[in-house]
């Protein structure tokens, strides 16, 4: 199939299958904008970033957080809104905790940092450290709270928290004695501070949840000696495409249509910012073997803000049912048609 790429845009495609066991051509855009200082909608960046092919992480892959994820999932259901980059003290000031917010048309979303501590020798005990101040702190899901735990004296026993087994703080076969010098996670939940080592504490990032998180590999399906025997190399039956989506649920929205309201607070040397989300349609068809043709309209399924690069990235996606298989489609164009 040749591809026209009519947008101003990173254009390809890949094929996938379905829930249905249908194959599907998926065509995927992505933009790449200068983060704007005002309200108004961002101007194109003079770079446009390439599409990413497979998972980025900050360090080993399935030990670190994951910052990108592949641009060709085949489907999701709604729009994720991801934010990767730090928290800054108000005016530039020093603080030991700040407030974080994120706002995407109808997401909402804050949380509490803290600057680096550690667990430290006490009287009779150990107990954390006090924050240490900061201008500016990475928040990521590999600095909130969970991780993986081994035990010392057992290498073979090891826990990991499954909210996020990237974290940071989760110490459950640690002694006390060998807990000294290990770091606490820097973000928890507004109005609080992580105190324990282990327990129940939910994770506080912007970022991309991993396909290992308990929120996302429930949608997997089952993969047992059944799903060998009868229905390999097809998704199993309970396959949730809710699977492909790559940010915790209270940050995904309905697909934008441009325009949406966007406000980051403390996360920025700015203190607050506000800017809206372009407004741009990216319509897609395609002409097959016989001439004949299908159109369909790409939706903005992800938004990714990177306040320290000073860029908004956004995924377009649209994709067709094949009745054979990619060799009936002749021609794809992607964008206005008036540019043909």
């Amino acid at each position: 199939m040749e591809l026209i790429n009519n947008t101003k845009f990173e254009v390809g495609f890949t094929l996938g299958m379905d829930a249905e066991a249908r194959e599907r051509v998926v065509v995927v855009a992505k933009g790449t904008y200068d983060l704007p200082t005002i309200d108004c909608e961002p101007d194109l960046a003079a770079e446009q970033l390439p599409l990413v092919l497979a998972d980025e992480f900050t360090g080993e892959p399935g030990f670190s957080a994951t910052v990108h994820e592949s641009d060709f999932a085949p489907f999701k259901p709604r729009c994720d809104v991801v934010l990767n980059g730090s928290a800054y003290a108000p005016q530039g000031h020093a603080a030991r905790e700040v407030t974080v917010g994120l706002r995407v048309a109808t997401m909402r979303k804050s949380f509490s940092v803290v600057g680096p501590r550690t667990w430290k020798k006490s009287l009779m005990s150990v107990k954390p450290s006090d924050p240490q101040p900061f201008v500016q702190q990475a928040i990521g899901y590999d600095h909130a709270y969970g991780g993986r735990d081994v035990s010392a004296k057992n290498p073979d026993k090891e826990k990991s928290y499954l909210d996020n087994p990237v974290g940071t703080g989760f110490y459950p076969l640690t002694s006390r004695s060998d807990l000294v010098g290990k770091p606490l996670p820097n973000s928890s939940e507004l109005g609080t501070m992580i105190t324990t080592r282990k327990g129940k504490n939910a994770p506080q990032s912007f970022g991309v949840i991993g396909r290992n998180f308990a929120a996302r590999h429930r949608f997997a399906g089952t993969y047992d000696q059944a799903w060998t025997d009868e229905v390999f190399p097809f998704l199993p039956v309970d396959f949730d495409p809710r699977y492909h989506q790559s940010a915790p649920p209270e940050q995904q929205i309905e697909y934008p249509r441009g325009g949406e309201k966007v406000v980051l607070v403390n996360l920025t040397s700015q203190g607050r910012n506000v800017f809206r989300l372009p407004t741009v349609e990216i319509p897609v068809r395609f002409t097959d073997e016989d001439g004949r043709q299908s159109s369909c309209e790409a939706v903005i399924d992800t938004v990714i803000i990177e306040p320290d690069m000073g860029r908004l990235l956004l995924v377009w996606r649209a994709s067709l049912a094949l009745r054979r298989d990619i060799h009936e489609l002749k021609r794809c164009v992607a964008g206005p048609l008036a540019q043909e």
